[in-house]
C-alpha cells in the first residue's frame, strides 16, 4: 500500500449494512508512502492506522 498526503483512504464495511468510512491522509508515517498514515475523517476525527485487507487508498490525481 502507497499513499501521499491528501489521498483518501476508504474503509469498507465488513458486514452487510454497515457504511464505508472515507478519510483524507493528513500525514504519511512510514517510508516511501508505506502505512502507518494519519487520517482525518468527514466528522473531524483524527487517528493513526495501518489499513487492513479491507482499505483500499484513493490517490489524489483519480479524485478529480
Amino acid at each position: 500500500m502507497h499513499a501521499t498526503k491528501g489521498d483518501q483512504l476508504i474503509q469498507h464495511g465488513r458486514v452487510v449494512g454497515e457504511h464505508d468510512k472515507v478519510a483524507e491522509i493528513v500525514e504519511v508515517m512510514g517510508d516511501e508512502g508505506a502505512p502507518p498514515y494519519r487520517v482525518r475523517f468527514e466528522d473531524g476525527h483524527e487517528a493513526v492506522c495501518s489499513p487492513g485487507p479491507d482499505s483500499e487508498i484513493r490517490h489524489r490525481e483519480t479524485q478529480l
